[in-house]
């Protein structure tokens, strides 16, 4: 109900991969793992105590042993290989008619990642709640392998360091300099900010003609389904209201209920959507309306992490309780 801001979906995902220039990632991918060891040994060799040949090493023997599996690894049933050297496997198809996302997409997923030794480093399942972000702001790896699947398939994703972390990994985190990484990713919904609009504005256009839906100069929509008491107060946008409500999308789908929660929301009336702010003023205590809010008046072409870009929210509301703002005393 309140604004939110995106929440990241496993800090892993969302570092950028730095290291190398092109030319040297170039060169080192043409090297065999033998010449990538030898090379660093020879480093070694005339550098005995220089600061960083501990970290070096390590991003040397790291990078020698994820060319080693990602090449035994190709060979296996099943594994595709793009241009880019990203691997994957399809583990399971969604229906025919599901979307496929472009890099400029908004996206919903389940996943799980390990390294090539199983150990798992991040999981949205184990943390119980599907990982949503905007497609062009994760690992290349991701940004390339989703664009491959449609919503409701399960892929497995082999990267090579080069399409993660590269040399640097992840400093004081779980990925080391030049590691390969798995991920399982289930693709849930692909949001288009674009698409999201004009089905928005179809469905407002249609329930806009629907007996007892009011329309105020805004484009907010609104449905009176009980009254309360005659003497029932109104709120200002300033004061302190309780509610209970239930908010879902166009297509029925539920996606927070203080009924579910089992307790009311308590909340100041001026830091909500504005679609909220504007419609439980015209409701008196005891009242319970239906809202139909339009993007522009909730969250946007930004969304948050349980609504897409764009999308037109539904909620039903019912007015329990207001609270006048405490007004701070004058000091004059």
């Amino acid at each position: 109900m309140q604004r939110k801001i995106w929440i990241a979906a496993g800090a892993a995902l969302f570092a950028v991969a730095c290291g190398k220039n092109a030319a040297d990632e170039t060169a080192a991918e043409d090297k065999t793992a033998e010449e990538v060891v030898a090379d660093e040994g020879a480093v070694e060799a005339g550098n005995e105590n220089a600061p960083g040949d501990s970290a070096d090493t390590l991003a040397a023997e790291n990078l020698a042993a994820s060319l080693s599996y990602l090449s035994e690894n190709e060979k296996r049933d099943g594994v595709e290989v793009t241009q880019s050297g990203l691997q994957y496997m399809v583990l399971e198809e969604g229906p025919e008619d599901g979307l496929t996302p472009v890099s400029t997409d908004i996206v919903q997923v389940h996943y799980v990642g390990t390294l090539k030794d199983g150990v798992e480093f991040d999981s949205s399942r184990a943390r119980g709640a599907a990982a949503t972000f905007p497609l062009n702001r994760v690992i290349p790896g991701w940004t390339e392998g989703v664009q491959l699947m449609s919503e409701g398939d399960k892929f497995r994703f082999f990267l090579p360091p080069d399409l993660a972390y590269g040399e640097t990994g992840t400093p004081g985190g779980p990925i080391g300099p030049n590691e390969a990484l798995i991920f399982d990713v289930e693709l849930i919904k692909v949001q288009n900010a674009e698409r999201n609009l004009k089905a928005s504005t179809a469905f407002l256009a249609e329930n806009a003609k629907m007996e007892g839906i009011l329309t105020t100069d805004s484009g907010l929509q609104y449905q009176v389904l009980s009254e309360g008491a005659d003497d029932g107060g109104s709120p200002d946008e300033d004061d302190v209201v309780k509610v209970h409500y239930a908010g879902t999308l166009m297509n029925g789908t539920e996606f927070d209920s203080s009924y579910q929660r089992g307790r009311p929301a308590v909340f100041r009336l001026n830091e909500v959507i504005d679609g909220w702010t504007e419609g439980v003023q015209l409701m008196s205590v005891g009242d319970k309306y239906r809202f139909f809010i339009p993007p522009e008046l909730a969250y946007g072409d930004t969304g948050n992490p349980s609504i897409g870009p764009n999308e037109a929210l539904i909620f039903e509301v019912e007015l329990i309780e207001v609270t006048p703002f405490p007004v701070a005393a004058s000091t004059e």
